[in-house]
């Protein structure tokens, strides 16, 4: 499974350049399915969760060359839909969350479309509701068989419409989105996602020929066309990453500069930092945060506990709550953690208290953390990564620590960042992955 051996409480210096989106690529890798024709993409990141999406592509036929790092050409010329019910598929498919998008892409081209249900970070609760019902308001017939856990979908012809999203989903989004296009007349799609991610997939389909209007907005307005054409994509920076290395830096009180952030598609992430205390310059497009000896976190107007909350976009995204917690335990001030959305996502707050944080888990949803303004550093300890964010706020809790750290279960880690021990090396950690 892999383990980490972090000795912490150093401070870090340099420059590190965040890796293509992982959210993002999940979606245009799908996208590649809706023509014959070569696509071409760049900056996708070299992460466990991306390589089993493309690895799973390949077994579907389509043709897969890599062109030099995070650089791919694909042609879904010839899709093998039988490849859908082998047992081979069950598994891998079962194995990625990111594999339901590849849904509504094979719908809109071939008809039907076949996928066992998706595992990914175990975090609570993430239906895919909004995924079939919006194929069912487009004319889909859609089956679940619960003895496989096992769903199909199938439509002879999709037909535009107006639906209303039950949610904002990214990926019940996406996936909409990407059957939509090829239906016969048009689609209103709102309660839409609006995502810079999703931007990007709707940027990316209407060159390939797709007729999306709306694109940032919760209201989407789709025309269907009958072909596609290929072209070139290049990923957005990571936000969640890029967020990571700002708390990372003012946990550490390290100065680290932050390449290429494509800051207007940051949103208000900084400025939810800025709420903690915590200071970014901007240099063209590089961020800088500059070394902390303290952050203080702010009170709202009438004086009352400050309060971070995940929303969908533009407000803040839940990946980085876990974060903004691990920051906070370090702050001036006290902070209360609102995650909306998943209610397993707080639990690893355990592992920060062992550390020596102080931390109230108030319910599945709810943790108020008392900062200890770096006047009691974090205690060195043994610890499990139990998903992707979560893994990485421990692994930065551990960089703060005093003594040496162990992480077990990198793998987690392993599938949303690219050779990270490696970049953190660069900048000065001492990190071992054993």
């Amino acid at each position: 499974m892999g383990t980490f051996k972090i000795t912490g409480g150093k401070k870090l210096n340099g420059t590190i350049t965040p890796q293509g989106a992982k959210n993002e690529t999940l979606q245009i890798l799908c996208a590649v399915l809706l023509t014959p024709e070569e696509v071409r993409i760049t900056n996708i990141p070299d992460i466990v969760d991306v390589n089993k999406l493309i690895d799973l592509l390949g077994d579907l036929g389509v043709y897969v060359k890599k062109n030099g790092h995070g650089d791919y050409t694909f042609k879904a010329e010839n899709i093998n839909l039988d490849y859908l019910t082998s047992d081979t598929f069950k598994q891998k498919g079962a194995s990625l969350r990111g594999s339901i998008m590849i849904v509504g892409p094979l719908l809109a081209r071939f008809g039907k479309a076949y996928i066992p249900k998706p595992g990914g970070d175990k975090i609570g609760r993430r239906r895919l509701d909004t995924h079939f019902l919006g194929f069912e308001k487009l004319g889909a017939k859609f089956n679940y068989d619960s003895k496989d856990s096992f769903y199909s979908v199938d439509a002879s012809q999709l037909t535009g419409t107006f639906m209303l999203l039950d949610e904002a989903s990214v990926t019940g989004t996406a996936n909409v989105v990407m059957a939509a296009v090829m239906a016969k007349g048009k689609t209103t799609i709102y309660n839409a996602a609006c995502e810079p991610y999703l931007q990007q997939l709707c940027k990316m389909l209407v060159r390939m020929g797709a007729k999306i209007d709306g694109i940032g907005s919760n209201m989407l307005y789709i025309e269907g066309v009958a072909d596609f054409s290929g072209t070139h994509h290049r990923i957005l920076p990571d936000m969640i990453e890029i967020g990571s290395w700002i708390g990372l830096a003012a946990i550490t009180g390290s100065d680290i500069t932050i390449k290429d952030v494509s800051y207007p598609d940051l949103g208000i992430i900084p400025n939810v930092f800025r709420r903690l205390g915590i200071h970014t310059e901007l240099i063209g497009d590089d961020l800088r945060v500059p070394s902390h000896n303290y952050y203080e976190i702010e009170s709202f107007i009438d004086g009352s506990i400050m309060t971070i909350a995940d929303a969908p976009w533009p407000g803040f995204t839940p990946d980085l709550l876990s974060i903004i917690l691990v920051t906070a335990t370090q702050a001036r001030g006290s902070v209360l953690i609102h995650q909306k959305m998943f209610e397993s996502r707080l639990f690893f707050t355990d592992k920060l208290i062992d550390m020596g944080a102080q931390i109230i888990l108030c319910d599945p949803h709810r943790a108020t953390v008392i900062g200890l303004d770096k006047q009691s550093p974090l205690r060195a300890t043994t610890m499990t990564s139990p998903d992707i964010r979560a893994g990485v706020s421990l692994l930065i809790a551990a960089l703060s620590a005093e003594g040496t750290s162990t992480i077990h279960n990198i793998n987690q880690i392993d599938r949303g960042y690219e050779n990270i021990d490696g970049r953190l090396k660069a900048l000065g950690a001492e990190i071992v992955r054993l």
